[in-house]
């Protein structure tokens, strides 16, 4: 689970300007949730009920997601990756990240 904090720690930079809080919830591996609605962008704890999408994923795949080796389009089509709140804010977020 700190290879995921640390993963998330990294991009933190790029989502300054995001204007949303996320979470990732990678299941049994933890939940994760961003707060790009500050600069600069942080980890929070205290925000999972009050954020605009929740993404669903492993942390494989969310490490994929990061490195640009898993396409967010496909990777949603294909099931790797679910978004419950809005599709328009984790499109954002994917967008921020690359």
């Amino acid at each position: 689970m700190d290879d995921v904090e640390d993963r998330l720690r990294d991009v933190l930079p790029k989502l300054d300007r995001l204007g949303y809080a996320v979470c990732f919830d990678l299941g049994d591996e933890g939940k994760w949730t961003i707060d790009g609605r500050v600069a600069p962008a942080r980890l929070a704890e205290d925000l999972e009920d009050d954020v605009s999408c929740t993404i669903r994923t492993t942390a494989k795949h969310l490490f994929d997601l990061i490195d640009g080796r898993l396409d967010p389009m496909l990777g949603y089509a294909m099931g790797k990756i679910k978004v419950k709140g809005s599709t328009g804010v984790a499109m954002k977020l994917v967008g921020a990240l690359n």
